[in-house]
């Protein structure tokens, strides 16, 4: 049986990947065999991969090959980073994501994309959702810890009220942290931020995000049209470590809920709580997920973004390898383009 070995047929498509996570949020990294991409921006490399590459978004992220809470990224070159990514996950391609930024800081760092310099590794990453700042911790050769500065991000609207069928009024914050989310007490709706609580917090964050989308309440982008769409509910909980502040639980995409506590989720967060007074600048809050991992994470400033006082939020957390893969794709295979049973 050692000798055993099968070889992939030479009309089958072979893509390879590294797996890491943050924050128990998995990460799929396209490092090979992803077709060339037509663009000069990660908006256009986007755009490109959703009209004709998708069949292999679901084949990398939905099952077999993964899961209903699979998340990737196709690296990209960038004209004014030293890198771009596509995130991608269940439903299609989000315009932001942090747990994959500290993610691929770490993995740029190590894998020698940029050079390792000890004691802070500074580099720059293009995100569908701009331009972003981030710094990798070096000791002994290895990066230690990883924070990013976000994107401008701002309240939209604070204690709006819309109607769910069986929930009544539900109170929500709108904001964004390049992407919008909105925000809910998990105690008003009466659900748990911990593990148990998994399939109400999908059944209900889904019910809130359509009825929003639904609803007359605008959300639109300052500057892209692209970017001018509901990503998502998160649910705010009590802490359940004595030395951090909330959880928060993100249900997103077609009913994702993020393992980790969701980096532009967080920035989000900055922004609502610095525009209600609850937080200085430069006052660090600990924020954890539904399963305890947790980010750090401030406002560093405050600038103006359109017609928005905005927050320039630092999130701060660590990634891990999990492993690497060599994906085959048999066009035979009637599942090969993936399935999803949520």
């Amino acid at each position: 049986m050692n000798n055993f070995m099968i070889t992939p047929h030479s009309d089958w498509t072979i893509i390879k990947t590294l797996d890491m996570h943050t924050g128990g949020e998995p990460l799929r990294v396209v490092l090979e065999g992803f077709p060339k991409l037509e663009g000069n921006s990660v908006l256009e490399y986007r755009a490109y991969i959703k009209q004709y590459y998708d069949a292999l978004r679901r084949a990398l992220i939905l099952e077999p090959r993964g899961h209903s809470d699979m998340y990737g990224v196709v690296v990209t070159p960038s004209s004014i980073g030293d890198f771009g990514v596509v995130f991608m996950h269940n439903e299609g391609y989000s315009t932001m994501c942090g747990h994959a930024i500290i993610a691929m800081v770490r993995l740029a760092v190590e894998a020698g994309w940029v050079p390792m310099v000890f004691p802070e590794t500074q580099l720059f990453i293009e995100a569908p959702c701009g331009l972003l700042t981030a710094y990798a911790s070096i000791e002994a050769g290895a990066v230690t810890g990883v924070r990013f500065e976000n994107v401008p991000s701002y309240v939209v609207a604070l204690d709006q009220f819309i109607e769910i069928e069986g929930l009544g009024k539900v109170k929500y914050d709108l904001a964004y942290g390049g992407a919008f989310y909105a925000f809910v007490s998990a105690a008003e709706v009466g659900v748990s931020c911990a593990p148990g609580g998994y399939q109400e917090l999908i059944s209900i964050g889904m019910k809130i995000k359509h009825a929003i989308m639904d609803s007359e309440v605008e959300i639109t982008h300052p500057f892209e049209d692209e970017l001018s769409f509901l990503y998502g509910t998160i649910f705010i909980g009590e802490p359940m470590a004595s030395d951090a502040d909330s959880r928060n639980v993100c249900v997103f995409a077609e009913g994702e809920v993020d393992r980790s506590p969701t980096g532009s989720g967080v920035s989000a967060r900055m922004a609502i709580h610095y525009a209600r007074g609850e937080l200085k600048i430069n006052e660090w809050m600990k924020i954890e997920s539904i399963i305890g991992s947790h980010f750090r994470s401030c406002v560093k400033e405050i600038v103006p973004y359109g017609d928005y006082e905005a927050v320039i939020p630092v999130v701060e957390g660590m990634a891990y390898y999990t492993g690497k893969n060599e994906f085959w794709i048999d066009p035979e295979d009637p599942f090969c383009e993936g399935f999803i049973l949520r």
